[in-house]
């Protein structure tokens, strides 16, 4: 019987998943879901993304936390459209499911958005389990995580498309293993991109963009 229902859920949230995509299918809109553990600093690589995309692509962003709307503030300075989850109303949920993705889009002009990026509870397991019918998946690794961590937690590294480590300007001042960790993420996924990240040097932001406008632009021709 509790198989059942956790079937259920599961096949919910596929059903609403699939309306999700064909509506930013029909508006045209390219759907990033972000994710990765608490603290690999993937607000902070949020915020310094939409200042170099500034006005060349039109974006809007959803958060998700259990509690606050400290990142969201932090992400709305940029002067982006800016919708925040927290699931502490649903119990404290780990992470964002098809139908809240639905709700918070009520709240934005998906005629005026080309790119929807949304930043996933911080969390390693349940988001990787949950289709909200986004586009590209990517998850963020930081140098202050072990480089086992994708080992650890396979599934989030094999279901998404785009890998950063971030945060290597910290790596003179840490006994961290770096290729170790591409290796280990390879391992898991060998056609990933992995993109070596800092926000604070500016080290590696040339290739990301390049990945996300050309997978903006893909979207957009389709």
């Amino acid at each position: 019987m509790e198989v059942k229902v956790v079937r259920r859920v599961l096949d919910a949230n596929e059903t609403m998943a699939q309306e999700n995509r064909q509506m930013f299918a029909e508006k045209g809109v390219f759907v990033f879901n972000l994710m990765s553990s608490p603290g690999s600093g993937k607000t902070t690589m949020l915020v310094e993304t939409l200042k170099r995309l500034g006005s060349e692509i039109p974006t809007a962003v959803i958060v998700g936390d259990i509690c606050t709307t400290n990142d969201a503030d932090r992400l709305a300075q940029t002067g982006v459209e800016v919708v925040q989850i927290n699931t502490d109303q649903f119990g404290g949920d780990c992470h964002l499911g098809a139908h809240v993705i639905r709700r918070a889009c009520q709240d934005i002009n998906l005629d005026a958005v080309d790119l929807l990026i949304v930043e996933n509870v911080g969390n390693l397991v349940c988001p990787a389990e949950f289709d909200m019918g986004e586009d590209r998946r990517g998850v963020v690794l930081s140098v202050t995580e072990g480089e086992d961590k994708p080992l650890k937690y396979p599934l989030m590294f094999r279901v998404c498309d785009m890998a950063v480590l971030s945060k290597i300007d910290l790596l003179p001042y840490l006994d961290y293993d770096k290729d170790l960790a591409v290796k280990n993420i390879n391992t898991v996924n060998p056609n990933i991109p992995v993109f070596c990240l800092s926000t604070r040097t500016g080290e590696g932001f040339e290739a990301w963009m390049e990945w996300l406008k050309n997978q903006v632009a893909a979207k957009n021709k389709s």
